[in-house]
């Protein structure tokens, strides 16, 4: 897993509400980003432990007591932004679980000097 943790993740209080809902029935999860690259994009939330976190994978930071993770290509496409997890209406990723909750979580990007 690596080893370096940026700072350059935040949630809004109502991704943090559904991190915590999630949590309640799930236990401990993380967040992934998935592969979108832009603005819009959906983070993956699974129990901690069904998700395998490579070697290459950036670990952003936390959200809710989750850590939220990248991959180390896409990282490279968004190392100057700072995301934002908020929620909106509408269904999650297949595998993520948001999933089936009436909504899902969405990434926002702000560039920072980071």
């Amino acid at each position: 897993m690596t080893t370096q943790t940026r700072d350059q993740v935040n949630a809004t209080p109502e991704a943090l509400a559904l991190i915590a809902e999630i949590v309640a029935d799930h236990g401990p999860v993380l967040f992934h980003q998935s592969g979108g690259c832009c603005d819009g994009s959906s983070p993956m939330c699974y129990p901690q432990g069904d998700f395998r976190i490579s070697e290459r994978d950036v670990k952003l930071g936390e959200i809710g007591g989750a850590p939220f993770y990248i991959s180390a290509s896409q990282f490279e496409a968004w190392k100057h932004t700072q995301l934002t997890i908020d929620v909106v209406p509408g269904r999650g990723g297949m595998f993520s679980l948001d999933n089936g909750r009436e909504k899902r979580f969405l990434t926002r990007s702000d560039i920072c000097s980071v």
